[in-house]
């Protein structure tokens, strides 16, 4: 049986943390790097499907291939952290399912609906996203999801043969809380929760 964390945990990993608008100059090592997606992969997702694919973005030549996309909002807090995750799904993640979930056939599910592969992908990639989030501050680091960009120029740029599609990307790092406004509000239980 698992247990519930402890206090210092969960404020690590919710009440505590923030989107961060700078981070610090320390790289994030392709061992934390590797490690993050670990963590992201053991998360459910629809028939095991884990659609979302992960490319993670640190070489100025990379950057600069990814800065004509973003808005003019996003592209200083991209360029300046150390790591940005460029958070895609893949058109052709159905294919895989033989492997990841051999006691159905859920690969012939999606031959057979089509228009369902799009739907369950940028869905289940949305929930491997939550992982991603969850997981960085678990390992240390500050992370500030986006959707300010062109997708479509992203695609071009990393993705050009239509396989992968970018859905979202992530800047990664360590951050710098020195000048964070207040937390913005939240709704309360009664306006988002009903039990029944």
């Amino acid at each position: 049986m698992t247990t519930p964390l402890p206090a210092a945990a969960l404020a690590q990993l919710f009440y505590d943390a923030r989107t961060v608008q700078r981070f610090a100059d320390t790289p994030v090592s392709r061992e934390t790097l590797t490690q993050l997606y670990d963590l992201v992969r053991h998360g459910p997702t629809g028939f095991n499907a884990q659609p979302a694919r992960f490319v993670f973005v640190q070489r100025i030549e990379a950057k600069a291939l990814l800065a004509p996309a973003l808005s003019a909002r996003n592209r200083e807090r991209v360029l300046a952290a150390p790591a940005t995750v460029l958070i895609a799904w893949d058109s052709c993640f159905h294919e895989a399912l033989p492997r990841l979930f051999p006691g159905f056939d859920a690969r012939g599910f999606f031959d057979s609906h089509p228009a369902l592969i799009e739907l369950s992908a940028t869905s289940n990639t949305a929930l491997q996203t939550g992982y991603l989030i969850l997981a960085a501050r678990a390992l240390g680091l500050a992370v500030a999801p986006m959707s300010g960009l062109d997708t479509a120029a992203v695609d071009a740029a990393f993705f050009p043969d239509g396989r992968w599609r970018t859905l979202w990307i992530a800047s990664l790092g360590y951050g710098l809380a020195d000048d964070l406004p207040p937390r913005l509000p939240r709704l309360a239980l009664d306006e988002a929760v009903t039990f029944r």
